[in-house]
């Protein structure tokens, strides 16, 4: 900078000075020479004294001058920065297209759900309609708040870009000015160019913020406009739960109080349906995703079993007990549909009737030349008379068209009812519960008949499709839980017996009844399902639901017992699919393949590994389902830790050696083994201990460490193969070459020997009674061995018989010496 310089001259001028003071200094002395010379020095003093502070002060402004175009650099290349993420941001991110579309699209549905309960309400309101219009504004309300959630960020966004903006033009640095005249026209003239780039900027950031402003104002009103009528609804449906039996209209005969034509109410009935169904598959894709992959993996499981059974020759004509298998694609789609309907949280009913439907054309294909005519034609009757009752519950809006309909429909179904009940036939009833169940759906509509006939419009309406959907339902249930008996059972027939893979089933005790429990869960998603369509189930069940989705605090972690149960769920799901993995991956089917000697090898390794992958994969989405904070899980880990260094070693060494046997593969499912002169086969690799079947029919059940640690013996990494010996003697008279020529004919001749290497007869030793010679020959198969050697035995004896090759056996000559009597 200047300062070093000006410092040089400065210290220049003083030597100078200093320089001729002291040249002065040598001359004589007189008393006007010293009197002048004081007078020198004290002007000398005053004159660098002013010069000193001269020059500071000028190194001061041009340090302060320098510091200054520093800092307006700096804050002009900020403000091109700013301005250039800004106008990204302008022309990028903030299209309010899409929302403006979105906010017509959800006026649009709002005018839709609003149709009969807000406008064109008639004289009263349905619970049915109330129902559809509160999912359609809760899903309206959700789409709304994500967009004003959108929006918010983007005004914040533009309110930063302003302020960064107004902040970086208010720098005290930009408003001093330089001193030259030249560099303060050229600084002008930036600040100039600068002013110029920023006003279309703050202009555009101004009408963007306007804009999102605009949106915001409008989106704020929807979102009141959906609360408020959400609100308004509750009070309608706490009301209507409290006065269940309250008149809603006159007599069905009486005058009409209001009119709407009955085209318009199916029009906005139809429309309401299709966006309820439309919304709630779109939050539960996945979920329907999933009901396709179990019915198709059901569908699979179900026809392998059945090939297992057709090659076999194990079906039944008339597939009494085995009905699960004849048509394999219905029975899982039955099975997995009925089981898996209670994991969609209040679905519309048009999803429940999609459901059932199918539902029901899966077991009437079941039924086909299996159940009586008699039944098949009641059953055909209660499916038809639910799917009137289902579209009839489907219309929105009450009228007195509706009305006679459902007078008529329900009186049918209570003389059907009767007329199935006294006609008999119960005999060729498969299950006698069913007979209950159609008592109950007379009782159910002929209060529908009265209530109907009454004004108890809301009332009639729900016991109506009860009185229907609780026969289906009762069938379909009870045909799911006979199905699922009969595929354990059979099952059973063809896998293993109780053990650990199996879950511990025990497949007799089953036998051709169901268990308890599933009866107690057939009565209890009956009764659910039938809840549903009164307008106190919510209220009653609403309790429950606060409960399970209510936050609780432990400490520092928010918790909720549905994410406590999910965590569960998610990991029991993950633990049966690796149980099932291993089950029917590991198994032989029946005893016929179970002798197989072609059967893979080395599955048992992967076996483990994908077990392991599968419980990990499981553990993960549990964490990330329940909502588990990464920190409480490194402290579950540490805790762990200090287990493992105490007391769990043992435990931890067998699961580190099962990784070790699934990497390394010393040994796999199936391989012939001898532990410490223990020998079988390896039945099973766990994650902590392995099972080996031993010859003796026992299973022995040894820790993976002790698996590693012991002296294993593994005869297939060998190729199955065995080498055995026969020592034989024959007797010293015996032609040697001849018995060598005998023995090696019969092993040749052994298609159970294998032929490289070949055979050996070797002559040992002479015994006490006999020249010991002894066979040495490789088995194909180590399974081969026992029986080869008894065999080869056999043959031995009789070809030395045949060629006169003796074999002695020890004996001792007692000769008496009797002396000469005398």
């Amino acid at each position: 900078m200047m300062l070093p310089r000006k410092l040089s001259c400065f210290l220049l001028v003083c030597v100078c000075l200093f320089s001729c003071v002291t040249l002065h200094a040598q001359k004589k002395d007189s008393i006007n020479r010293s009197l002048l010379k004081d007078s020198s020095k004290l002007d000398f003093v005053a004159k660098m004294q002013a010069f000193a502070k001269r020059s500071s002060k000028k190194s001061a402004d041009e340090f302060n001058a320098d510091k200054a175009t520093i800092a307006q650099i700096k804050t002009f290349d900020e403000i091109k920065r700013t301005m250039q993420k800004a106008k990204v941001y302008v022309n990028g991110k903030l299209d309010t297209t899409d929302t403006k579309t979105e906010l017509k699209e959800i006026e649009k549905d709002f005018a839709v759900a609003v149709d009969g309960v807000f406008t064109n309400k008639g004289s009263s309101q349905t619970f049915r309609n109330l129902t559809a219009t509160s999912k359609i504004l809760s899903e309206l309300l959700g789409k709304i708040n994500t967009w004003k959630l959108k929006l918010d960020v983007r005004q914040q966004e533009l309110n930063n870009f302003r302020y960064q903006l107004d902040s970086l033009l208010s720098v005290p640095a930009l408003f001093k000015f330089p001193t030259d005249s030249s560099t303060l026209m050229k600084y002008l003239q930036k600040i100039q160019v600068i002013a110029y780039e920023t006003g279309p900027i703050d202009t555009s950031l101004k009408v963007a913020s306007n804009n999102i402003q605009t949106l915001l104002n409008h989106v704020n009103m929807t979102v009141f406009k959906l609360e408020s009528s959400l609100e308004e609804i509750e009070s309608y449906q706490k009301d209507m739960a409290v006065h269940t039996y309250k008149r809603e209209f006159n007599n069905i005969w009486g005058p009409l109080d209001f009119y709407r034509p009955f085209s318009e109410i199916l029009d906005f009935s139809e429309k309401k349906g299709l966006l309820t169904l439309k919304f709630y598959a779109e939050n539960n894709t996945g979920k329907l995703i999933l009901l396709v992959l179990l019915v198709a993996t059901s569908f699979i499981y179900l026809r392998s079993l059945k090939n297992i059974y057709l090659e076999n020759n194990l079906l039944k004509p008339d597939f009494n007990g085995q009905l699960v298998l004849r048509y394999p694609l219905f029975s899982a789609g039955l099975l997995v549909i009925s089981l898996f309907q209670f994991f969609f949280i209040s679905p519309p009913f048009i999803l429940n009737v999609i459901f059932w439907l199918v539902s029901c054309i899966c077991l009437t294909v079941i039924f086909k030349k299996y159940v009586s005519r008699y039944w098949m034609r009641v059953w055909l009757f209660m499916v038809v008379f639910f799917l009137i009752a289902a579209l009839g519950n489907l219309v929105l809006q009450a009228s007195r068209i509706e009305r006679w309909f459902m007078l008529i429909t329900s009186i049918i179904g209570v003389l059907g009812g009767i007329l199935a009940m006294l006609k008999g036939h119960r005999e060729e009833l498969r299950e006698k519960w069913i007979i209950w169940s159609i008592a109950f759906m007379v009782l159910l509509e002929f209060a529908s008949t009265l209530a109907n006939l009454f004004g108890r419009y809301n009332l009639a309406k729900t016991l109506f499709i009860s009185g229907f959907l609780n026969v289906i339902i009762a069938i379909l249930f009870l045909w799911t839980v006979r199905l699922i008996n009969e595929g354990l059972v059979l099952a059973f027939n063809v896998y293993s017996g109780q053990e650990k893979k199996l879950f511990y089933l025990n497949f007799e005790k089953v036998g051709k009844k169901a268990p308890p429990l599933f009866y107690v869960l057939l009565v209890v998603g009956w009764v659910v399902l039938l809840g549903r369509n009164f307008p106190a189930f919510d209220y009653l069940f609403k309790p429950f639901q606060n409960f399970f989705s209510q936050d609780r605090t432990l400490g520092d972690y928010t918790f909720s017992i549905n994410n406590l149960l999910l965590f569960i769920v998610i990991m029991s799901i993950a633990v049966i699919i690796s149980k099932i993995v291993s089950f029917f991956a590991s198994d032989g089917h029946l005893p016929s393949n179970r002798d197989n000697k072609n059967d893979r090898q080395g599955i048992g390794s992967w076996l483990l590994l994908i077990r392991i992958s599968i419980l990990c994969i499981g553990l993960f989405l549990a964490i990330a389902a329940a909502g588990i904070p990464v920190d409480r899980i490194t402290i579950i880990l540490g805790a762990l830790g200090v287990g493992i260094g105490f007391g769990l070693q043992t435990l931890v060494n067998n699961l580190v050696s099962g990784l070790i046997i699934a990497f390394e593969k010393p040994v796999n499912v199936g391989d012939i083994v001898d532990v410490d002169g223990q020998g079988g086969k390896m039945k099973s690799i766990g994650f902590r201990s392995s099972v080996i079947s031993t010859w003796d029919g026992a299973d022995v059940v040894m820790p993976n460490g002790d698996l590693l640690n012991a002296h294993l013996v593994n005869w297939s990494l060998g190729g199955n193969r065995k080498r055995m010996s026969i020592l034989i003697g024959i007797a010293y008279d015996a032609d040697l070459e001849k018995s060598r020529k005998v023995l090696t004919e019969i092993l040749n001749n052994e298609e159970r020997i294998s032929k490289n290497p070949g055979p050996v007869v070797q002559f040992e030793q002479l015994n006490n009674s006999s020249i010991d010679l002894r066979i040495y020959f490789w088995t194909k198969h180590i399974g081969d061995t026992s029986v080869t050697r008894s065999d080869l035995i056999i043959a031995i004896v009789a070809a030395f018989k045949a060629n006169g090759i003796t074999i002695p056996f020890p004996q001792q000559d007692v000769h008496l010496h009797h002396p000469d009597q005398q």
